[in-house]
C-alpha cells in the first residue's frame, strides 16, 4: 500500500506525516527519493523536510563523494527527536515503557495489581507515565498507546473470565487515559498492538504476510497483509482463545465448553502446571495446540506462525517443540524456506513497542494508526510542529 501525498492545501499536515513515515520507513533517503515514493514534487518535499528537522525530527547525513559534484544528502528518523509511552493493562497487572522513534525501549517500569480496578489502574498509569516521562524531561512526548485484552463489546467474552479485565465494562478508557496523562491517547487490543510491534521491530517485517500468535494471560492471535493488521467488522478478528477445541471439554466463563484458552494460555499454564508439572502440561497442550495450528494455516495461508506474547521464551520454544511435527495443512509446502511455527524476535516487549508505536504512527503517520487502531478518534492538534513537552501540555 504506497503512501502518496497531495498537492492541494489543506493536506498540508498530511504531507508532513507522510514524508515523515517514508523516512522513518525506507530511510537513509534522498530527497529526490521521497519525492518519487510521495508523488509530491521536489520544491514541497525540500519546505517540509526544512520544517521537519528544525522540529528535530530528522537528521541529515552527507555522504562521500565517488565522483564530481557533490553527493545529495540522506535523511534518517532522528531517534530522540520524539518519544511515546506503551502502557499494557492485563489480568496479572500493569507494565509501561517509553519509546524513542527508533522503537528503542528507553524506560520500562511494572506494577504487579492482580485484578486492577480502573481507577486504581489509571491512577497508577499516572504516575507510571510521569516517571517515565522524566527520563526525557525536554523530550517531545507525542501520545501514549494502551493495550488491554479483548474483545470489545461482546456481552458473553468482554470483561468476562480470569483472562480479561472484569469489572471494566462500560469504562471510556481513551478518555480515562487522556485525562490521566494528558497526552493524545490510542487504545488497541493486546493482540493487535503484539502484531504490531512484531511488524514494526521483529520477525514481521520480513514478512508480506504472517500470523501473529499472542500467547497472554489468554491466547489471541493477529493475520498481518501487507502491513495491514485484519481486524474484523467489530475489531474483534483474533479471538482464537474462544475457538472450540475438546468437544464437551471444560466449561469456559464464556458459556461455551472446550474453548483453546482454557487449555492453552498463561492462565492455563498456571492453573495445571502446580498439579501436573511444566513437561506434562507440554505434553497434554500440544495436540489441541497443533489443532489450532493447522487450522490457522488452513484459514489464513500465512508465510508463517509467529508466537510470542507474554509466555517466557522458555515456554514458547518448549511448546513450538512439542507441538512438532506438525499435521498437513495448506502450509505444508515441500518448497518451504522458513519454519511454519516460529518464536518471536521482538519478545515480550513487543506489545508495549506496539502499543506506543501506535501513538507516534496515529499522530505522526496515518497509515500505521489506520491499519492497527480500533479507536477512529482524529487528533485535532498537530504535535509535529511543536516543540519539547507543549504536547503533553495541550
Amino acid at each position: 500500500m504506497a503512501l502518496r501525498g497531495t498537492n492541494q492545501e489543506i493536506g498540508r499536515p498530511y504531507n508532513r506525516r507522510i514524508v515523515l513515515e517514508t523516512i522513518r520507513l525506507h530511510g537513509p533517503i534522498t530527497r529526490a527519493d521521497i519525492a518519487k515514493r510521495v508523488g509530491l514534487t521536489i520544491q514541497t518535499v525540500a519546505t517540509i523536510i526544512r520544517e521537519l528537522e528544525e522540529k528535530g525530527f530528522l537528521l541529515a547525513r552527507r555522504t562521500a563523494p565517488k565522483g564530481r559534484g557533490s553527493p545529495a544528502s540522506t535523511l534518517a528518523i532522528d531517534p530522540e527527536g520524539g518519544f511515546a509511552i506503551g502502557v499494557h493493562v492485563t489480568p496479572l497487572g500493569l507494565e509501561a515503557a517509553l519509546i524513542n522513534l527508533a522503537g528503542e525501549v528507553i524506560g520500562h517500569d511494572t506494577c504487579d495489581l492482580p485484578r486492577v480496578d480502573p481507577d486504581t489502574a489509571f491512577h497508577q498509569i499516572e504516575v507510571l507515565v510521569e516517571r517515565l516521562a522524566g527520563l526525557r524531561p525536554t523530550g517531545r512526548m507525542l501520545g501514549v498507546g494502551m493495550a488491554i485484552p479483548g474483545p470489545f463489546g461482546v456481552e458473553s467474552m468482554s470483561f468476562v473470565g480470569p483472562t480479561t479485565l472484569e469489572g471494566w465494562k462500560d469504562v471510556p478508557v481513551r478518555d480515562r487515559l487522556a485525562e490521566a496523562t494528558g497526552l493524545p491517547a490510542f487504545i488497541e487490543v493486546d493482540l493487535a498492538a503484539a502484531a504490531h510491534g512484531e511488524q514494526l521491530y521483529g520477525l514481521g517485517n520480513k514478512f508480506r504476510d504472517f500470523y501473529y500468535l499472542y500467547f497472554g494471560v489468554g491466547l489471541g492471535g493477529c493475520m498481518v497483509h501487507d502491513g495491514l493488521a485484519l481486524r474484523g467488522a467489530w475489531s474483534n478478528a483474533g479471538e482464537i482463545g474462544h475457538m472450540p477445541a475438546v468437544p464437551g471439554g471444560d466449561l469456559c466463563p464464556c458459556g461455551n465448553r472446550g474453548c483453546l484458552e482454557r487449555y492453552v494460555s498463561l492462565e492455563a499454564y498456571e492453573r495445571c502446571v502446580k498439579a501436573i508439572g511444566e513437561a506434562a502440561w507440554l505434553a497434554e497442550a500440544a495436540p489441541i495446540f497443533r489443532s489450532a495450528v493447522v487450522t490457522i494455516e488452513n484459514l489464513f495461508d500465512p508465510a508463517t506462525i509467529i508466537l510470542g506474547g507474554l509466555a517466557p521464551d522458555h515456554l514458547l520454544t518448549g511448546l513450538i517443540a512439542a507441538a512438532s511435527p506438525l499435521p498437513n495443512s495448506v502450509s505444508a509446502r515441500g518448497n518451504r524456506k522458513i519454519p511454519r511455527l516460529m518464536p518471536s524476535a521482538a519478545g515480550q516487549d513487543a506489545v508495549l513497542r506496539g502499543a506506543a508505536a501506535l501513538a507516534v504512527s496515529g499522530v505522526l503517520s496515518p497509515r500505521f494508526g489506520i491499519m492497527f487502531s480500533q479507536n477512529s478518534t482524529r487528533i485535532d492538534r498537530d504535535p509535529m510542529v511543536r516543540g519539547g513537552n507543549d504536547a503533553r501540555a495541550a
